[in-house]
């Protein structure tokens, strides 16, 4: 008896089964449409609201910092006396300061120079960086020790130290802040892209590449820095408000931008005095565009850093 009520549950009827009718071309769906390292990343960044909140704001500020200027009747350095520390109206739309300048207009100029310095001195630092640390990271060995060395040298002098001595020697300029901030901005980067190369240059497309014959420059520009982009994209989304601020810290020490000309470091420099006198909107401004473009940036690089983490991708 066990045994038949045992056979008769292991019995399989061809009932139980219905053939389902393929639909033509059916059989070259997929599910889930296929999407490439960047298209998914752009994906996940898009659902930080955070992130994307930093973004628009950086985007809203290069449009002002391009047309604001435009938009205004008053010139950056165009003086009124007359109407000095007048509050914001719709006249003067962000008040006038002690010589009667328009906080308008010399709040987007600060942001044309603020941006200018914040990117060229990540761009500095980004191809010299990739370069250093792609050949130190590549070669590895001898070379690698005393590269890494001068790095250490390097980054043992105090940043803020080398900073202000090319500013006294060469003189304050625009040029020379860039010049300064990249001295030994540029050393953080080529750590990161080292650590990315040694990682990824045992792969096998490498070892590939390399018995096939091919250059050192060429194996670090084809193959290894487009694996390495991830980190050095997010390094350089946090370079730029490092510099932003030190410039403006610069300017309003007296060692950067120097007034009349429009800095948001000079207008919190020359707003000292008036913010005790009650006159808020002449520090107000730049201090508020300083703060959110450096929170801007750095939320944006966060939200990169866990968009371009392939352990994350789904």
């Amino acid at each position: 008896m066990d045994t038949k009520k045992k056979n008769h549950s292991a019995t399989i009827y061809d009932d139980w089964f219905v053939l389902r009718k393929k639909e033509r071309g059916e059989h070259e769906t997929v599910s889930r449409p296929s999407l490439s390292y960047w298209k998914d990343a752009w994906v996940r960044l898009r659902k930080n609201k955070l992130a994307m909140s930093g973004l628009i704001f950086l985007f809203f500020l290069t449009i002002m910092a391009i047309v604001g200027p435009i938009l205004s009747p008053f010139a950056v350095n165009q003086t009124d006396l007359p109407n000095q520390y007048q509050p914001p109206s719709s006249t003067y739309w962000f008040g006038t300061d002690s010589h009667g300048r328009d906080v308008f207009t010399r709040t987007w100029y600060g942001a044309r120079i603020s941006l200018f310095v914040g990117l060229m001195a990540a761009l500095i630092d980004f191809l010299i960086g990739i370069i250093y640390g792609g050949i130190s990271g590549y070669k590895g060995g001898r070379t690698d020790n005393v590269m890494m060395r001068i790095i250490e040298i390097l980054y043992g002098i105090p940043y803020l130290l080398v900073v202000i001595l090319l500013l006294v020697v060469m003189g304050p300029s625009l040029f020379t802040i860039i010049i300064a901030l990249t001295v030994t901005g540029w050393v953080g980067m080529a750590r990161i892209v080292r650590g990315q190369v040694m990682q990824i240059k045992n792969y096998e497309f490498v070892l590939a590449a390399t018995s096939f014959g091919s250059k050192t420059l060429r194996i670090i520009r084809q193959h290894l820095l487009p694996n390495t982009m991830g980190p050095i994209i997010v390094q350089v989304t946090l370079t730029v408000p490092t510099a932003i601020f030190a410039e403006a810290f610069l300017s309003f020490l007296g060692l950067g931008i120097q007034s009349p000309h429009a800095s948001w470091g000079t207008m919190a420099n020359d707003a000292l005095g008036a913010i005790l006198s009650g006159y808020w909107w002449t520090l107000f401004f730049p201090a508020f565009f300083i703060s959110f473009t450096m929170f801007a940036f750095n939320v944006l690089g966060d939200g990169l850093q866990d968009a371009l983490d392939p352990r994350l991708r789904k």
